[in-house]
């Protein structure tokens, strides 16, 4: 019995040490997950808000207006139009400079026209596709001008560009050193089990049936070690919910169930291949070369 104990007890610790570490790997990858959706979601946001002002002439109609308003909708490029009065342009514009500075009294009547605030979707918010848009709206009669803040737009975009860049480097760097890690930690798991690996060969055992238990050992091991980390994900993303509203609008529970199941699903999937390949080596092995 005593000599059963001790054979059990380094096997659990040594299983116990490698979910734990294939855990850790993957909520690492997890967390990195969530960065790179909350990324893309803020950049979704700010290309969304991108776009140009058209404004009209003075002597402008109603007719007029819709026309250049049903032509823009048109465009599969637009994602909203909004039209402000020359009244509300000159409310807002007061707001802004304050009430010491009255324009209508210095200047006598309304300097502002009406205009249209157009945005674009995110996949149009580049300085070539807007102008494909105001292209056919500057030849109009009713269009006076048409404001786009190009250097604004070149800076976002090559902006958010080098941040995808990055995060897509980063990205790829944590999963190879995730794979490299939890494949080590898996060989390790195997090594421990080398001679019974060898006494199986040697009562005439086959292949597939030596490589099955390692196999499933290794699957259970995996999905252990994903839900480990869904957990602590979930408690990650449940205590900053909490702490920023923001956060959830970024971070949607459908998201965050998306990126648990990527993380089981994955923890599965490299501890399943790390299993075979040193299954495999140490099938391979004669009994001097695995004291090596």
């Amino acid at each position: 019995m005593v000599k059963r104990r001790h054979h059990l007890i380094p096997l659990f610790t040594t299983r116990a040490t490698a979910t734990v570490s294939v855990a850790l790997v993957l909520f690492i990858l997890g967390v990195a997950s969530f960065m790179g959706i909350a990324a893309h979601k803020v950049t979704e946001g700010i290309k969304g808000n991108m776009g140009f002002v058209v404004l009209f002439n003075e002597e402008v109609t109603a007719s007029d207006i819709d026309a250049v308003r049903s032509r823009l909708k048109k465009n599969p490029g637009v994602s909203s139009i909004s039209y402000s009065s020359p009244e509300a342009v000159l409310d807002r514009w007061q707001k802004m400079v304050g009430e010491e500075e009255d324009i209508t009294r210095l200047a006598g009547v309304n300097p502002f026209v009406g205009e249209l605030e157009v945005r674009v979707r995110p996949a149009y918010a580049s300085n070539d596709s807007i102008g494909l848009i105001i292209t056919p709206l500057q030849l109009m009669p009713q269009v006076s001008e048409i404001k786009v803040h190009t250097e604004l737009v070149d800076r976002i975009n090559s902006t958010l560009r080098s941040v995808s860049l990055s995060l897509i480097f980063v990205a790829v760097a944590l999963l190879t050193v995730s794979f490299i890690l939890i494949f080590n930690t898996v060989r390790l798991t195997v090594y421990a089990r080398r001679f019974t690996i060898y006494t199986m060969k040697l009562v005439g055992a086959t292949a597939s049936f030596i490589r099955r238990p390692f196999l499933i050992d290794n699957i259970v091991n995996g999905l252990v070690a994903g839900l480990i980390a869904s957990l602590a994900l979930v408690g990650i993303v449940y205590y900053g919910r909490t702490f920023d509203l923001s956060i959830a609008e970024v971070l949607t529970w459908d998201c965050v169930i998306a990126v648990l199941v990527g993380v089981v699903i994955t923890g599965i999937l490299i501890c399943l291949i790390a299993a075979i390949f040193a299954a495999n080596r140490y099938l391979r092995l004669s009994y001097d070369e695995m004291f090596k």
